[in-house]
């Protein structure tokens, strides 16, 4: 089985792992009532989608 002769060198190591970073959610606001929500994605405040109503929320 291969062995490395040498020891990995950090930058060597990290610029291959440099595709391993999180992403940020993208946010929009609903049209409807202005709450953040993700996009293409029925609001979970009002239960609106395109302007369509999908959702019956109850209010606690």
């Amino acid at each position: 089985m291969p062995v490395p002769k040498r020891k990995t060198a950090r930058s060597k190591r990290d610029r291959r792992r440099s595709h391993y970073k999180l992403t940020a959610v993208s946010v929009i606001l609903c049209p409807n009532c202005k709450e953040p929500t993700m996009p293409h994605r029925i609001c979970a405040k009002c239960g609106t989608y395109k302007g369509k109503k999908y959702l019956t929320v109850e209010e606690l």
